[in-house]
């Protein structure tokens, strides 16, 4: 009867295994569940911003739209103007080129929600804007024509009638630059921001000249006029870069949307989520982003550019519209190219 007798080590150890294997268990349990609830939450947030851009684009549309009709009235005043009222054009003209860069505005500061062909036909309307413009300025004020005097009648010398006002002039005079933390009117020198921590929304670099720029961190779009053989290595920007009169310089940027006005000889190193815009430029190349810093990864999470499209060769040249490839840009050959640019090795 021995045989029928139970072991008394047995059922203890045997209670043992039972117990881990049911922690081991519900552990594994626990991590489905969190996972799974990691997933509904993701689908619910993915939802929400679907929803949220669809009602901004939605609002951006028709706040853009209002504001091309009041260009397009405006422009369709024009003639009764310069027949009632002649003095009154330039001002006329000026009041009409301040709003069409404000449209333009518009457009860049709402570009990283924005589906890439609705900027596209937004840039096309003001691209048509401007020329509706320039062709009734050309029209309306035309150079002064060259005449004899007759001394007898002439008793009063009238005003020299300036030159009238050139489509480039227009864009590029009327180009306004925001009035928000930045470096202007620099020289040779080195120019260091960190943003990470900061309240900063739009940063400015205006009239630079030799320098070197570093931006650290995110902000939501920046703003670039006038530079002359400068280097700029910028983190993430969350919205749209705009950058306009800029020659032999060399740009690091990742942002949501990029616009290039008037560059000669640069290069430009990218990840940008729409495709590149340039327009009235020439000698310029495209590489991928290359810049690194601590804490990089985070910042290109936080602003959505955690991965590369590709985009940085996708350049769109407007001013060339045959199906060709514009002789404008080109990409920037591999050995030719900087490698990994790291803050602490810039300037060095």
């Amino acid at each position: 009867m021995e045989e029928d007798r139970p072991h008394t080590n047995l059922p203890t150890k045997t209670l043992g295994l039972d117990a881990d294997l049911q922690k081991k268990h519900q552990a594994m349990l626990d991590r489905l569940s969190n996972r799974h609830q990691a997933r509904l939450d993701t689908s619910l947030a993915r939802r929400s911003d679907s929803a949220n851009s669809s009602e901004s684009t939605s609002s951006f549309l028709s706040r853009f739209s209002a504001s091309k009709q009041s260009i397009d009235s405006q422009l369709a005043d024009s003639r009764l103007i310069a027949t009632s009222d002649p003095s009154r054009l330039r001002s006329h003209f000026a009041n009409i080129s301040s709003s069409i860069s404000d449209l333009e505005k518009l457009v860049a500061e709402n570009s990283y929600f924005l589906p890439s062909y609705e900027v596209r036909s937004s840039l096309k309307t003001i691209s048509d804007l401007k020329q509706n413009l320039e062709i009734l300025n050309s029209e309306l004020i035309p150079k002064k024509k060259f005449s004899f005097k007759n001394k007898a009648t002439a008793k009063k010398e009238l005003p020299k009638e300036p030159e009238p006002i050139k489509p480039d002039t227009v864009s590029v005079s009327n180009f306004k630059l925001p009035n928000s933390p930045g470096f202007r009117n620099k020289t040779n020198e080195t120019l260091v921001k960190k943003l990470r921590g900061t309240e900063i929304g739009e940063f400015t670099l205006s009239d630079l000249e030799s320098c070197e720029v570093r931006l650290i961190g995110c902000c939501n779009a920046v703003f670039m006029n006038r530079l002359k053989n400068c280097k700029v290595y910028m983190g993430p920007v969350i919205g749209s870069i705009l950058i306009e009169e800029v020659e032999g310089c060399v740009f690091v940027l990742a942002s949501h949307q990029i616009r290039i006005h008037l560059a000669k000889s640069c290069d430009f190193y990218l990840r940008v989520r729409s495709r590149p815009i340039i327009e009235d430029s020439n000698v310029v190349r495209f590489a991928p982003y290359c810049l690194d810093y601590e804490g990089i990864e985070m910042d290109l999470e936080k602003a959505g550019l955690s991965e590369e499209t590709g985009n940085w060769g996708n350049v769109d040249d407007f001013k060339w519209l045959r199906a060709v490839q514009s002789p404008n840009w080109c990409v920037l050959p591999e050995n030719e190219r900087v490698g990994k640019v790291r803050t602490e090795d810039i300037g060095s």
